[in-house]
């Protein structure tokens, strides 16, 4: 296997290291980069074209749902994308492969199958776990597919945003440069045209004033919209195995 260069996603220090280690140990990557949140995740690829792969813990600032890594896959496309968490929810894995990512390792998994899971992403495979593939209630499904019918609403499309993106939404609906904004935000310029070009594809715009427009009327119209105590979705403890799809 050629050396690579792999970023790592995780506001877990240890857990970072315990990563760093399998990777430059057993999978023999020539480097390894540390991000402890999306933003800086974001400053790292953007600054260092030759990231090879880039794995992600969900549980961190940044990120709000396994939708949000689509702007990675869409902005870096050169780059294997992994997941790499706790949560053993179907509906995280799915929506997480929605997004585009080429595994869903659990962290609840051995080292000898996280180091198994990742050298089968390496080597072009996709991963899952086998959890998923199991006959259970559709309630999970059924919570996903009532959110993605809920899309249109404005309350829905800015939930479907990075924190970070809803930032810089507010920022260019204000009429701020990009300039202006990373000054705002303490974000690289760079940053700030990654968060921009996201926000585009995801209004369905491609102007900064049709970008300003669509903003205002969702901040207005979430605004406007009345509140409810959200359900929590039931999360799924089962272990998971090696299960690729080529």
């Amino acid at each position: 296997m050629l050396a690579q260069i792999a970023l790592v996603v995780d506001d877990d220090e240890f857990f970072r290291m315990a990563l760093h280690t399998i990777l430059t140990g057993q999978l023999g990557c020539s480097k390894v980069i540390e991000a402890g949140c999306f933003d800086e995740a974001l400053e790292r690829l953007s600054d260092q074209a030759d990231i090879s792969f880039a794995l992600f813990d969900l549980s961190m600032p940044g990120i709000r749902t396994p939708a949000n890594l689509k702007v990675i896959r869409e902005t870096f496309p050169s780059v294997r994308v992994v997941v790499v968490s706790a949560s053993n929810s179907r509906r995280d894995v799915l929506m997480a492969l929605e997004a585009g990512v080429h595994g869903y390792v659990p962290k609840n998994l051995g080292i000898a199958e996280v180091t198994a899971a990742l050298k089968a992403v390496f080597e072009g495979a996709v991963y899952v776990p086998s959890f998923l593939s199991e006959i259970r209630p559709n309630t999970e499904e059924a919570n996903l597919a009532s959110t993605e019918t809920s899309a249109a609403t404005p309350e829905a499309v800015l939930r479907a945003l990075t924190p970070r993106q809803q930032d810089v939404l507010h920022l260019i609906v204000r009429g701020e440069s990009n300039k202006e904004i990373a000054r705002a935000l303490n974000l690289g310029e760079g940053t700030v045209k990654v968060h921009v070009a996201a926000l585009f594809r995801n209004l369905g715009v491609n102007s900064r004033a049709a970008a300003a427009a669509a903003g205002a009327r969702l901040i207005s119209g979430a605004e406007k919209a009345p509140k409810v105590c959200p359900l929590s979705a039931a999360t799924d403890r089962a272990g998971g195995t090696l299960a690729i799809v080529r």
